[in-house]
């Protein structure tokens, strides 16, 4: 049957239920309502933004098979995989390197299928989905096509199809089943390391906040406007820009996958915020994003942020949790280094074999040093 392919610049052409019915059981960031919410509220969309949108869908008898969130981008920031060095190395050589085009979660480091296609039709429009991002670069005169935080699969599919597979480390919590309860990790943790997180779980209870871990829909206004003062305060702290607009944190309230983990002091309807997370559960994947506090308090980072969600993730059938980019620090706390995924196209022949060479050289640097990180496990060996 015939195949049609439609570039869309917005989701408002794009019926929900056909979007959602391609998107993974464990991943809410390529959910419609998580993608329109970035749209609607500003946060992608404007040229200011540096994201418009450009996603690839294919039709078949009118039915939605497949999709491909795509971006074209003004800019690097936003992305967690980190390319400015081949933009510097661009042009250097004369090229320019933007605008170029990315399929990604805008601003979310978080792994998952970012070619939205049902299994059995793989073969066939893995293939369509990516001639036609190509057409894109070439329409809007890009330097390049990258696909952020993508399966590993995916990634060696793209290998065939002449992209270069680049990996990056973030530090996750995984198990087979084995955690049941908060509990049954600590008692897994070696005696230094299960002695640091009780002292550190002791100390940020020692304050007599309220800690609870709440669907974002329950929140009060008070807690959201919190939120979303909690995101400002650490983007200013350190110095980055806020991507997100207000109106993103207010739509979070009609998104069934969104979780704050915060703090509260007093009681009742007089209790206020002091601190905060953003949290998405979906399936059995928990992903963790935007820490911010009125105060600094110590250890209150490490109980919002890991063990509070931990814990109530378990109870609710967790088996993985991303609690965000970057961060040695989380190994002590059982959150241990796995490899991310990304791919890779240049249009110019020199800048494309270039990539290919830094990613093949990088891949070498990235496995050693997983292996050296993997030795300082607080886990007790078998």
């Amino acid at each position: 049957m015939e195949l049609a392919i439609e570039i869309v610049p917005s989701l408002a052409e794009v019926d929900a239920a056909e979007w959602d019915a391609l998107c993974s059981p464990e991943d809410p960031f390529m959910e419609y309502g998580f993608l329109r919410l970035l749209e609607l509220s500003g946060s992608v969309g404007p040229p200011a933004s540096g994201w418009l949108p450009r996603h690839v869908l294919v039709r078949r008898a009118d039915k939605l098979v497949a999709a491909l969130p795509l971006y074209l981008k003004h800019h690097s920031y936003g992305e967690f995989i980190f390319d400015f060095g081949w933009a510097q190395a661009a042009l250097r050589a004369g090229l320019s390197y933007y605008p170029k085009l990315i399929s990604a979660a805008p601003f979310t480091p978080a792994g998952g299928r970012r070619l939205l296609v049902g299994p059995d039709d793989e073969a066939e429009l893995v293939p369509l989905l990516v001639a036609a991002a190509r057409e894109i670069v070439k329409r809007e005169d890009a330097s390049s096509l990258h696909l952020l935080f993508c399966s590993e699969g995916e990634a060696e599919q793209l290998g065939s199809l002449d992209m270069h597979a680049r990996k990056s480390t973030q530090y996750h919590f995984r198990h087979d089943g084995e955690y049941v309860t908060f509990a049954d990790v600590v008692g897994a943790l070696r005696n230094s390391s299960r002695k640091q997180v009780r002292k550190e779980r002791e100390k940020a209870q020692s304050y007599g906040l309220a800690l609870s871990m709440r669907p974002f829909g329950e929140l009060s206004v008070r807690d959201v406007d919190a939120m979303w003062t909690f995101y400002r305060s650490t983007i200013a702290n350190h110095g980055s820009e806020a991507y997100l607009r207000r109106g993103f944190f207010e739509g979070l309230t009609g998104n069934r996958h969104a979780y704050a983990a915060m703090a509260h002091e007093g009681e009742g309807e007089a209790a206020m915020p002091v601190a905060g997370a953003l949290f998405f559960y979906k399936g059995t994947s928990l992903f963790g994003r935007y820490w911010g506090a009125v105060r600094d308090l110590p250890m209150l980072h490490f109980e919002l942020c890991y063990y509070l969600p931990m814990e109530w993730g378990l109870a609710r059938g967790m088996r993985r949790f991303e609690a965000g980019a970057q961060g040695e620090h989380k190994i002590k706390r059982g959150f241990l280094p796995r490899t991310c995924h990304s791919s890779h196209w240049a249009v110019h022949p020199g800048l494309d074999r270039a990539i290919a060479d830094f990613v093949r050289n990088e891949a070498s640097y990235v496995e050693r040093e997983q292996e050296m990180l993997a030795e300082s496990t607080p886990f007790k060996r078998l």
